[in-house]
């Protein structure tokens, strides 16, 4: 596949990226990581990067744009210090631009932002939060809008945009916090309706983060309790016995088509499920790219992930989950708006088997932002 890439101004213009990543969700160390890979592909290309770091209770700080903190070390994930200098952003879409607060209180410019690539996952971040502060200073950013974050970070509302759109829907329900604090039993009976086993998880998490795989009624208050802790909205899923399928969507340079990657597929060993530890942390887990694919099942992939990227109103950058059975039956999982993003992540992983190694990827982010102005469009 040939993918075109827009090109990058000239050294002389070295747009200023600044990249934002840590936030106060349960996913802000996977953040860190993105964080790191990225900046180095940006400082590779040319940009001129800069560094703001959200610490896990939400004050943002300016820590060097040095990417060599943001690594996993001895089985320890890092995390954004909340010792560096705070800073703010300004926004003001006359002179939208960074500031530190020094000691004093005083705040010092340091000068204006060109784009911004947030590397944030889960609330506060990749929900349109900071989409929103963005949009009101005028920064051009890396990714979706405020409306798609939104909606793909809330489970409920993703498959509700799924569904108009003629998706396949995986059989659910949503326990809501006055629901399950009423009528607790109304709750355990239409998880059961589903059949078992099923899947407990936060409606608005990621990173399979307090997600549980459960075979037994006697187990749902637990899972719910758990999936609460992140969450006090919870999806309840049928699991779905098939191979697990993603690929990565991105926007046309040339304003056509959403493009879309070769598939990957991720095969669990040793565990139940896709969960945090097999994700990050367990080297047992085999990822296969591309996967193979019947060329009936691989062309109804792609048309699904171009209809659900559509359907949120994505722009930039998206991963895309499917099921497909063993009969050929495809099921959309869900959409990510901010993908894992070092370069041993899948999505990455999977354009660099399309053809689009790390660095162009990172750079052909960025050009896409800056050609697109925040505002209706």
């Amino acid at each position: 596949m040939t993918l075109d890439t827009p090109q990058a101004g000239a050294a002389s213009d070295r747009p200023r990226v600044a990249v934002v990543f840590g936030g106060r969700s349960t996913e802000h160390a996977i953040s860190c990581l993105t964080a790191g890979g990225v900046m180095t592909a940006l400082t590779a290309a040319g940009y001129d990067v800069c560094a703001i770091g959200i610490t896990r209770d939400g004050r943002w700080v300016l820590p060097p744009a040095d990417p060599a903190p943001l690594t996993a070390k001895d089985g320890r994930l890092p995390e954004v210090d909340a010792s560096h200098p705070p800073v703010v952003v300004v926004p003001d879409p006359a002179d939208p631009g960074l500031f530190v607060r020094d000691v004093s209180g005083r705040l010092r410019s340091l000068g204006r932002i060109d784009v911004a690539f947030p590397v944030l996952h889960g609330p506060f971040g990749e929900d349109g939060t900071i989409q929103g502060l963005f949009e009101m200073a005028g920064i051009p950013y890396v990714g979706s809008g405020v409306f798609a974050s939104a909606a793909a970070m809330d489970k409920q509302f993703m498959k509700v945009l799924f569904v108009g759109a003629g998706l396949p829907d995986v059989p659910h329900v949503v326990v809501t916090p006055d629901e399950w604090r009423t009528d607790p039993a109304a709750v355990r009976e239409s998880v059961a309706s589903l059949g078992f086993p099923v899947f407990v998880k936060p409606a608005r998490g990621g990173s399979s983060v307090a997600v549980t795989k459960v075979h037994k009624p006697a187990d749902v208050d637990e899972a719910i309790e758990r999936a609460r802790e992140v969450d006090p909205k919870v999806l309840v899923e049928r699991a779905i016995d098939g191979r697990e399928i993603e690929v990565g969507v991105l926007d046309d340079v040339h304003g056509g088509a959403p493009k879309v990657s070769v598939p990957a597929e991720i095969l669990v060993r040793g565990r139940e499920f896709y969960d945090f530890e097999a994700k990050y942390l367990d080297q047992g887990t085999v990822i296969t790219i591309p996967a193979s694919l019947p060329p009936a099942v691989l062309q109804t992939v792609n048309r699904y992930a171009v209809i659900a990227y559509r359907a949120l109103g994505c722009e930039g950058l998206a991963r895309v989950d499917f099921f497909v059975t063993a009969t050929g039956e495809v099921f959309v999982n869900e959409l990510n708006t901010m993908p894992g993003f070092t370069p041993t992540s899948v999505f990455p992983r999977v354009w660099q088997a399309t053809g689009l190694e790390y660095p162009a990827l990172v750079d052909y982010l960025v050009q896409l932002a800056l050609r697109r102005r925040p505002g209706l469009r």
